[in-house]
């Protein structure tokens, strides 16, 4: 099984969802920004750095708040959600083809991939 991490990073009461490029695995669908670990990484560390090589971001990654599983043909993951402030830098589209600030209640308005939609249904709603 996979581990992969992924980012709650809110402004003004939005959250971001970042949208796959076409073509990729779950291709056009949307997000949460963050990445798989590499060897050694602690999912925090692995967090900072996929949000600075795919959005260009530095971060604090804050707390841990749950994880959804997800299976389906030879994919087999389980994603990590943290808590991540944005310290400096310019959003910047590097592994995606565009962003967008969601009010939490529409989140699952956007056609999200199945993994981030079971964390919205798991871990967002319930702290909403």
């Amino acid at each position: 099984m996979q581990l992969v991490t992924a980012a709650l990073l809110e402004r003004d009461g939005k959250i971001l969802l970042a949208r796959r490029k076409a073509g990729k695995h779950m291709g056009n669908r949307w997000e949460f920004p963050g990445g798989k670990l590499l060897p050694g990484e602690t999912p925090e560390q692995a967090l900072s750095r996929e949000l600075q090589e795919e959005l260009g971001i530095e971060t604090r990654i804050g707390e841990y708040l749950g994880s959804a599983r997800f299976a389906q043909g030879r994919v087999e993951l389980e994603i990590l959600l943290y808590r991540a402030e944005h310290l400096s830098g310019a959003f910047t589209l590097r592994e995606h083809e565009a962003l967008a600030w969601v009010e939490p209640a529409d989140l699952e308005l956007y056609d999200l991939a199945d993994s981030d939609r079971e964390l919205v249904r798991r871990v967002v709603r319930r702290d909403a």
